[in-house]
């Protein structure tokens, strides 16, 4: 599927406080008999499922959250994520919980990150909100990016920052943050992103810094901090590095949250997917992670059979 495929996508409705949009679709009307067949296995316990609320908040269904969070319940899940605390509530209710929170900037949050000091006011300011929010709730991450590595980031000809000051400024972002996080037992998760899909505005991020796992997981090695970590994204490190169960393995101690989706086309784990995704989630499994494993494909045909189908794949 290509872009003039896909529903027009905002940068406000992507992630933050524009999320919780009303409007969606019966659970009743979504289930398929794959997606109906798919329910009725038990899951392993082994993999916390959670789903990732904007890409199914755009998706031709247009779920609202109260639908996601009832999806999510019937296919075994426990977590929403990427919901703005004010909406936290409907979580509540349906016995969810947020597995790692948006940070607060408005509109595409990945493009103004801690690379570019313009706005670490109010990167910071938002992100410590944030985590206050997530520690009264139980909510255990914040998600952070390193941003644009242009000056201005809606113009690629304003010049650009050097991998080595951007670097430089994520560190000194997070260790404001850092201390916190650590006072309030959240984890801020540093999120790489693929620069090569240019397809779609959510498939790929041509512009973004921190699209080498290496070059992100050595800014979370040096700020030093146990509440600062990587989002182990999996379809964007396979699209970008590869290697993904050794990339898995060698930085374990630095993952404090995954996601999930198809590669190519952030697309569906189906067998259009050329990642094979229970041999990583296996991986997860024997080296002892207990975090959340969030779902963020953008569905291309029924979005209830999707995520059940992909909640089972994943499930070892």
């Amino acid at each position: 599927m290509n872009s003039e495929d896909r529903p027009t996508i905002s940068r406000r409705s992507i992630f933050g406080k524009t999320l919780a949009a009303a409007g969606g679709a019966s659970i009743a009307g979504l289930a398929g008999s794959r997606a109906a067949h798919h329910e009725s296995a038990k899951l392993k316990g082994n993999i916390n499922h959670s789903v990732v609320f904007w890409c199914f908040n755009v998706a031709g269904e247009e779920w609202d959250l109260k639908t996601t969070c009832e999806v999510t319940k019937k296919l075994g899940g426990k977590s929403v994520e990427l919901v703005d605390p004010k909406d936290w509530g409907t979580l509540k209710e349906a016995g969810l919980t947020c597995a790692i929170a948006p940070n607060g900037m408005p509109g595409a949050p990945f493009m103004r990150g801690l690379n570019n000091t313009d706005f670490h006011e109010a990167i910071i300011k938002g992100t410590k909100e944030s985590i206050d929010a997530s520690a009264e709730f139980g909510c255990p991450n914040v998600i952070a990016f390193n941003g644009y590595k242009y000056k201005d980031p809606e113009d690629p000809n304003s010049g650009e920052i050097s991998l080595e000051e951007g670097a430089k400024n994520c560190v000194e972002g997070l260790k404001k943050l850092a201390s916190h996080a650590e006072a309030k037992k959240v984890t801020v998760c540093l999120e790489q992103l693929n620069t090569r899909d240019d397809t779609h505005p959510m498939k790929g991020h041509p512009g973004y810094q921190g699209d080498d796992m290496d070059y992100v997981a050595d800014i979370v090695k040096a700020v030093g901090s146990p509440n600062v970590k990587l989002l182990f994204d999996i379809y964007h490190v396979s699209v970008m590095n590869g290697d993904v169960i050794r990339r898995l393995e060698q930085y374990k101690d630095l993952i404090g949250h995954v996601h999930t989706a198809g590669n190519p086309g952030r697309a569906e784990l189906d067998d259009k997917n050329e990642i094979h995704y229970p041999a990583p989630m296996q991986k997860l499994v024997d080296m002892g992670y207990k975090g959340f494993v969030g779902h963020e494909f953008i569905p291309t045909r029924n979005p209830h059979e999707g995520l059940a189908e992909a909640i089972q794949y994943c499930d070892v």
